[in-house]
């Protein structure tokens, strides 16, 4: 069999995967505070017996893109927007802290802060609860105080205060639920330097026009690895006739 199917298949294979990279940062294209996944393709040479004329194409991983996206006023208190660098500390399905830009936050009907994606939000001793029936402010900072709902003035009490940090990026991994954490798993220290915008979103970091342009001209290369399997195919088709009439 000629082996530039095989060197043709891993190209059309690892394009479809490149694809699905793309289609998912379209996909999260209105997500609050969405990072883009970055891929890119890279050669690796056959090593064998023979000459190494053949190079197998690769899809890996680059990393993702840390460029903040635009912020977006909503005029929700319970809405939160890191400005500049850092993250809000979040609380996963396995109990571990991982870390989001999602700032959409609401409040449980048993009080319990939590993000939109169900992820409970974690302050500084964990998680946070608001009392019932109360106006809710945040700080720049991210102190949380309530006053009472439908009172003119009375003092606000501090509640707790949302746990901001600011890992290094290059020792954050994306895990499959979207959230971010430290890649020995250790929760990250506060970082008392990282600030949020109350009654603002961050939007998703997704270009997309260069992600439409990506995806275009991802599928023509996915046709060109397609175009040559059957080249392939039709060569052995026309060895296999020379040798039946030789024979």
């Amino acid at each position: 069999m000629d082996r530039l199917i095989y060197t043709a298949m891993t190209g059309a294979s690892h394009t479809m995967q490149q694809q699905a990279s793309v289609a998912q940062n379209l996909a999260n294209i209105n997500t609050p505070g969405f990072r883009s996944t970055i891929d890119a393709f890279r050669s690796v040479p056959l090593v064998g017996e023979g000459l190494p004329t053949r190079t197998f194409v690769v899809d890996s991983t680059a990393g993702t893109d840390f460029t903040p996206g635009v912020m977006q006023a909503t005029g929700r208190k319970l809405d939160v927007a890191i400005d500049g660098k850092g993250w809000i500390a979040v609380q996963d399905e396995n109990g571990n802290e991982a870390y989001t830009r999602n700032g959409s936050l609401q409040v449980l009907p048993g009080g319990i802060l939590q993000a939109r994606n169900g992820m409970t939000v974690m302050g500084d001793s964990g998680p946070i609860t608001i009392p019932p029936d109360t106006e809710v402010t945040i700080a720049k900072d991210g102190t949380i105080s309530t006053v009472p709902s439908g009172t003119m003035a009375a003092q606000e009490v501090i509640v707790g205060r949302i746990k901001l940090t600011n890992p290094p990026e290059n020792q954050l991994v994306r895990g499959e639920d979207g959230l971010f954490r430290t890649r020995d798993g250790k929760a990250a220290d506060a970082d008392a330097q990282v600030t949020v915008v109350s009654g603002n979103l961050e939007g998703s970091n997704t270009n997309m026009v260069e992600s439409m342009v990506n995806m275009i001209s991802l599928a023509r290369q996915y046709d060109m690895q397609m175009k040559m399997l059957q080249t392939a195919d039709d060569n052995a088709k026309q060895a296999s006739g020379v040798l039946s009439v030789t024979g």
